[in-house]
């Protein structure tokens, strides 16, 4: 070794810095900006992959590109890993792989780049000191927050760790009387839990009866005309029959009959005369709950003792019970279907439907978002959709009748309609639209169009069938026909001016309204063109009060909304504030009284007739 290089040893290159700071830009710009362009699971699931994508080349820069001394670049790639690992140990229970994918590593990518770039004229060791400071507060912050789930665009909700949930403030101010057991007429199968009913009267004092004595009374003579029998109404169509409401709100708005707290959920309402039935989640009880119409009252409260919770859509039945017979049809999230007595929540029967429709003896996999399905009453049938497989049952004694063809998965109900002169019951599922008989569970026909069904069909006025399959595929029209040799079912139009999520539509009129996203949106039967899109109302939910040809719109931050259902243009005639929070529960207008509800709350109003 000569003497210069003595004097002049070979040093180590500094950080090489630019390009983990191009790829953290390229993250968020991922992350954040894909999402604002492209709104929805669509823009979502982009976002996410992309930005995931750009987090492993940050990694690479970092390992492999960063010219940092190897001990340093291996050392810190080790911290960040067991800061993840910890942050999934400790976090909240709430937080679950969307967190850790959509937020957490990507946010510790970035840490990793902001540490790197603070500590770049530093000594190695300040460096060093920098980025651990900043990967381990990237994984820290984890540590004191709690998810509330995401909203329809799938946009995550966080709060602080140790700020009580809706359904934990509600169990500590109104816990559960005490059980009182009721008989079993058919007793469940063995490996279910075993359920209770807890019965109260129904003129028992609600914590906020200052609020329901201020309130005005239910008018008596309404009674008899509210009649709501599950999931979107008697067709499941969500229209409205036989009522007119005022449309000029500023002069007779909604007036509040009662307000009360509930568990949480996303189920509807079913209806029958005072009494009203709904599902949600108390604690490690998953309910069946009879309240009161004029009051809101509890009449009584059928547990079972299973939860179902995932961190998006967080806990509670997705399903809406079913009246019939003076019975109340109920599947819970967990794949529990019980039939009780309406007017006393006495248990008749219950199934575990995940069992009845597992290959083998095995239970049906348990869906991300829980089993979704309300249940469907065809004369002395009971008829669920397990995912995407439907299952009959006697409704007498609860024996299974049929199991269908396997749909692979859905989020959808089965939806009895006549096509061609011909009753039968339709379900979406993830292999596109399949058609049995009621009575025996026979495919009569199948049309394939793969994607991710939540919405449920629809009839139009000459007996086509709308359907929607989610995503960005858009809604399509079918003519089902049959002939001796068998079903034929021709696609009409596919058009790309409804896209529906979770959002159901309706149909008037010859035009079919619903939502485009986030948007109000009408197509056209004839050829699916759209005539008009507007109104901003999240990913809220409608009906259709057909007489008048209005829309009732809940928007997903709990505003009423009143839409003319015509084709000419947006026209919003009222607009309302009915509650707070994320609402994704459909709502029910039965006679003059309009019941909402989201994962915390559930509201009466007592609508004004358009005739006073």
């Amino acid at each position: 070794m000569t003497t210069t290089q003595m004097e002049n040893p070979i040093r180590q290159k500094p950080l090489r810095l630019w390009p983990g700071v191009v790829a953290a830009c390229l993250l968020l710009g991922a992350r954040f900006g894909v999402k604002a362009l492209v709104p929805g699971f669509s823009g979502f699931s982009k976002g996410m992959l992309w930005a995931l994508g750009a987090a492993l080349v940050v990694l690479l820069w970092w390992v492999l590109f960063s010219r940092v001394p190897w001990k340093e670049r291996l050392g810190t790639f080790a911290l960040l890993v067991a800061g993840l690992v910890g942050a999934w140990f400790l976090k909240h229970e709430s937080m679950g792989p969307l967190w850790l994918l959509a937020y957490a590593f990507p946010g510790v990518c970035v840490a990793l780049v902001v540490g790197a770039a603070i500590g770049y004229r530093k000594t190695e060791g300040s460096r060093r000191l920098t980025m651990a400071a900043a990967i381990l507060m990237a994984c820290g912050v984890w540590l004191v927050a709690r998810m509330g789930g995401i909203s329809g665009d799938h946009d995550a909700e966080f709060g602080w760790r140790w700020v009580k949930s809706p359904e934990e403030r509600l169990l500590a101010a109104a816990p559960l009387i005490q059980k009182v057991p009721v008989p079993v007429v058919a007793e469940a199968p063995k490996e279910q839990p075993g359920p209770t009913t807890v019965a109260t009267p129904t003129e028992s004092p609600a914590p906020e009866a200052s609020k329901e004595t201020a309130a005005p009374a239910l008018k008596t003579h309404a009674i008899a005309e509210r009649d709501w029998p599950g999931f979107r109404g008697p067709q499941r169509d969500g229209t409205v029959h036989g009522v007119q409401i005022a449309t000029n709100w500023a002069s007779t708005p909604p007036v509040e009959v009662w307000r009360k707290p509930v568990g949480p959920g996303w189920s509807s309402f079913a209806v029958r005369g005072d009494l009203i039935y709904t599902q949600e989640q108390r604690g490690d009880d998953e309910v069946v709950a009879c309240y009161n119409a004029a009051t809101g009252g509890p009449v009584w409260l059928h547990k079972d003792p299973v939860r179902f919770f995932e961190s998006n859509a967080g806990a509670g039945p997705r399903g809406t019970p079913t009246l019939s017979n003076g019975r109340v049809y109920t599947m819970g999230a967990t794949g529990l279907l019980n039939v009780l007595e309406s007017g006393s929540g006495a248990v008749v029967w219950s199934r575990q439907a995940a069992a009845d429709t597992g290959n083998g003896g095995v239970k049906a996999a348990l869906p991300d978002w829980g089993f979704s399905s309300s249940p469907l009453v065809v004369d002395d049938a009971v008829i669920v959709a397990v995912a995407g497989r439907l299952v009959a049952y006697e409704a007498g004694t609860g024996k299974v009748r049929w199991v269908g063809p396997d749909g692979r998965g859905s989020y959808s109900s089965p939806h009895l309609v006549t096509l061609d002169g011909v009753q039968q019951v339709v379900l979406l599922s993830d292999t596109g639209a399949i058609s049995v008989t009621p009575a025996d569970g026979k495919k009569l026909w199948e049309h394939n169009w793969a994607g991710f069904p939540i919405v449920q069909p629809a009839v139009t006025a000459d007996g086509d069938l709308l359907i929607a399959i989610g995503g960005e595929a858009g809604t399509r029209r079918l003519k089902a026909t049959h002939a001796a040799e068998g079903w034929t079912v021709a696609e009409r139009w596919t058009s790309k001016g409804l896209k529906p999520y979770f959002n159901d539509f309706v149909v008037h009129g010859g035009y079919v309204f619903g939502f485009d996203g986030r948007i109000l949106s009408c197509l056209d039967l004839k050829d699916g063109a759209r005539k008009w899109k507007g109104g901003r109302y999240g990913n809220g939910q409608l009906l259709l009060v057909a007489d008048q040809g209005v829309l009732l719109v809940l928007s997903e931050e709990g505003e009423l909304a009143l839409v003319q259902a015509s084709p000419g243009e947006f026209s919003e005639l009222a607009k309302f504030p009915a509650m707070k929070g994320k609402t994704w529960n459909h709502p029910v207008l039965a006679g003059d009284l309009l019941l909402v509800r989201n994962g915390e709350e559930m509201v009466a109003f007592r609508m004004p007739n358009a005739a006073r």
